[in-house]
């Protein structure tokens, strides 16, 4: 496998996993106009999705469903984190 070449594995239904590998030797670099408005429209994207995973994390917690709430409060933690992520890199990318 090449330094390009990456592998992920998916789980479907929680019943099996199988490797998906990608190639993206031949992918020409994005320009830097380009990278600053995918970074900052996937910030967006996942601001929202957020959202709707605050709104399921109240939804379970107040039916009476804490452990799966505690998971999807994990899940949003993790969410978050990513975006901070995504916002530092878009900022490295701004100051040049």
């Amino acid at each position: 496998m090449s330094d390009l070449e990456h592998t992920h594995d998916h789980e479907h239904c929680g019943e099996h996993t199988h490797p998906h590998t990608h190639d993206h030797g031949s992918m020409a670099p994005h320009s830097d106009e380009e990278n600053l408005a995918l970074l900052g429209y996937m910030i967006e994207h996942n601001e929202h999705h957020g959202e709707d995973l605050h709104e399921l994390y109240h939804s379970l917690d107040n039916a009476g469903k804490h452990e799966a709430a505690a998971l999807v409060g994990d899940a949003l933690h993790y969410y978050e984190h990513g975006n901070e992520k995504l916002a530092e890199a878009k900022k490295l990318l701004e100051a040049k």
